[in-house]
């Protein structure tokens, strides 16, 4: 008898946890699924009240505290705050805007466009061309060198271009020339044909490979509208003689030409040096432009001191 009131005691007790433990599982999953309580409600409603009384508090916790790190920075924008500004600050601020109006508007440097022919029978043309194009290369930019030499064997010329740093176009022409004075002047024209052809804008000079300079005359050029052209002069290496060669003006107008020497005589036919001038290269390719004719296909040539067969657009 005692074992078996053990047994349904031990069986009673299971069954009560069983019962117990499903009904406490029962009440979880359900209790889970429930909405939430107003305690939630009213907290939530709390911190949405605080977050807007916030906000509108910035703008006087900005005007108390302006170092203030956790401030937004787009309210510190809508409200401005004042601050003292101190006459040690704004003296050099009125010194920078004076020196500023004090300072003259640079105007953009006009191309200037130095156009050399190189004879294949100068043997002297490497030394020559170093020599100018260290000169160039103090000019002060923009500055276009066209070069232009006879067909050649030898890449010398190439070689000293590459290195000079100078903006530069190199033209070879294929034609065999015996006189050196003509190869010369066809070289010159194949140059301004490639400005025409390319419209190149800025101001044209022939420079030669003995030719002299002075940096001061390539701002000169540059001041040049339509056509200039200046005094020269040519020293003869072997003759103990200098000649001078320039225009005779009228106002702005060149009505002539003299060539002047050192012993006080005159040429009444005196001859034009090629590196006596500088033009506007819009001369070239718009012709009506300046009151020309469009047509550039007449042959008519303008004979210089090198007996020089130009473009016909220089003709004055």
């Amino acid at each position: 008898m005692g074992s078996l009131e053990r047994s349904k005691r031990k069986v009673q007790l299971w069954k009560k946890a069983i019962v117990h433990f499903g009904l406490c599982f029962v009440m979880g999953f359900f209790t889970g699924f429930a909405p939430g309580g107003k305690a939630s409600i009213f907290s939530s409603r709390v911190v949405a009240s605080n977050k807007s009384h916030s906000v509108q508090m910035l703008p006087q916790q900005v005007a108390s505290v302006p170092h203030a790190s956790n401030v937004n920075r787009s309210m510190i924008a809508e409200s401005p705050v004042p601050t003292p500004s101190s006459s040690k600050e704004s003296e050099p601020a009125k010194f920078l805007e004076k020196e500023a109006e004090a300072e003259p508007k640079l105007l953009p440097r006009r191309l200037a466009i130095i156009v050399t022919p190189i004879s294949t029978e100068d043997p002297y043309q490497g030394v020559f061309l170093r020599r100018l194009a260290n000169t160039i290369k103090l000019v002060p930019p923009p500055l276009l060198w066209i070069v232009v030499e006879g067909q050649s064997d030898s890449d010398e010329v190439s070689e000293i271009l590459r290195k000079t740093g100078i903006m530069y176009r190199h033209l070879v022409i294929k034609e065999n020339f015996t006189d050196p004075e003509a190869e010369l002047d066809h070289q010159r024209n194949v140059a301004l044909r490639h400005i025409e052809q390319h419209r190149l804008s800025g101001i044209v000079h022939f420079a030669g490979l003995s030719n002299v300079y002075d940096l001061g005359f390539f701002d000169e050029l540059r001041q040049i509208e339509v056509f200039g052209t200046w005094p020269v002069a040519l020293l003869s290496a072997n003759k103990n003689k200098v000649t001078i060669e320039g225009p005779v003006c009228d106002s702005s107008q060149v009505i002539g030409w003299h060539l002047k020497k050192m012993n006080n005589e005159t040429d009444k036919r005196p001859p034009i040096h090629i590196s006596s001038f500088g033009f506007n290269s819009s001369i070239l390719w718009d012709p009506e432009r300046w009151g020309r004719p469009s047509s550039v296909q007449q042959t008519s040539q303008v004979r210089t001191s090198h007996q020089s067969n130009l473009n016909p657009a220089l003709k004055s």
